[in-house]
């Protein structure tokens, strides 16, 4: 309940940890003066954990530089909400960049405060968190909207749409798709790093993946990060995008030399539109052609990707991606196909592969 300067109903009780113990102090009386009922935690991180799980309060401000440590206050609320998941946190950010705010958000904050703005301000915030409400300006929120839209999404269902996966195993995969390692993954579970190894090979399992790789890859792909790799040149063209697409490409060749079809054809729609590596119609051929061969059977979209793309390269262009694409099967000791393939005109060839 809020309470105003008159009133006698009980006031908000907000635990206050800022960067160090004066800047806590100050913070403390401002929003004493603001007629909340406040409690001054020491900077120390364990200190301050120890005096969160043992003091009651209704909304928690803390710094994200506790210490020396610019990233400290996220992850201490981070463990802080592993035990009280309904915890309300407001991180108070001495830069609103994208980084610094979206770690803020998932480490479970429900308000972020740039320190440079009022103390006014900040009673508002307070209030609104503590009425169950997010407190984020519009770039903040924009920022938190984007990073949700190209998290990685995992739902892995059978025949009738039934979920695969447990709730766990699901938590396990989302983690391995933010790149953290099994004692990562252990930590922010709390889990051992041997119970992880037996989440991951169940998923393993349900999934008929063999590696961890071919597993960030399906999740990733699920995010779209195969779709984005495909889009024209240009189109989003940030610097935040283009190391998403250098991401992605990282991914992509590491599934695709390990053979992954999916991956292989991931790989030859970045070269044909250009999203990650410069326009190579020579080498999108040529992962055609893999992604084609390590299949049992050509799909559609190979074969009308193919068709198109032999239309634009010159006989001898399609000659050499097709001796490329044989010797990395020769290479990757594909039994399928050992010999470099008979050169053929480009309509001739995509009579076949339509046919295939």
């Amino acid at each position: 309940m809020v309470a105003g300067p008159n009133s006698g109903e009980s006031r908000i009780r907000v635990l206050v940890a800022d960067s160090t113990p004066i800047h806590t102090q100050l913070l403390a009386d401002a929003l004493e003066r603001g007629h909340f009922q406040v409690v001054a935690a020491p900077s120390d991180p364990q200190e301050l954990l120890r005096i969160a799980t043992t003091q009651r309060f209704d909304v928690l401000i803390l710094s994200s530089i506790l210490g020396e440590d610019p990233a400290r206050g996220c992850e201490v609320l981070r463990e802080l909400r592993s035990s009280q998941p309904d915890l309300r946190g407001v991180v108070l950010l001495d830069s609103s960049k994208r980084e610094a705010v979206v770690e803020a958000f998932r480490a479970g904050a429900r308000g972020v405060f740039s320190r440079y703005e009022s103390v006014e301000t900040l009673c508002k915030c307070v209030r609104s968190v503590h009425e169950g409400q997010i407190w984020a300006n519009n770039q903040q929120m924009a920022f938190a909207v984007e990073a949700l839209s190209s998290a990685p999404s995992v739902r892995a269902v059978d025949s009738n749409g039934f979920n695969l996966l447990s709730k766990r195993e699901l938590e396990v995969v989302r983690c391995l798709a933010e790149g953290l390692t099994n004692r990562e993954i252990a930590e922010h579970l709390g889990l051992s790093q041997h119970t992880i190894k037996n989440y991951l090979f169940r998923v393993f399992d349900k999934l008929g993946v063999s590696s961890r790789v071919e597993l960030l890859f399906m999740t990733l792909s699920q995010a779209g990060v195969a779709r984005a790799a495909c889009l024209p040149s240009g189109e989003g063209d940030t610097a935040e995008n283009d190391n998403f697409t250098n991401k992605s490409l990282v991914l992509c060749q590491k599934a695709a030399e390990e053979g992954l079809p999916s991956a292989q054809l991931a790989l030859a729609e970045m070269y044909l539109n250009g999203r990650g590596v410069p326009r190579d119609g020579i080498s999108a051929y040529m992962w055609y052609v893999v992604s084609e061969k390590s299949t049992t059977a050509v799909t559609g979209e190979i074969a009308r990707a193919k068709e198109e793309l032999a239309g634009a390269l010159r006989p001898e262009q399609i000659r050499m991606a097709e001796t490329r694409a044989a010797e990395w099967l020769i290479r990757n000791k594909k039994p399928a196909d050992t010999a470099p393939a008979k050169p053929q005109p480009a309509h001739s060839l995509a009579k076949v592969s339509s046919a295939s």
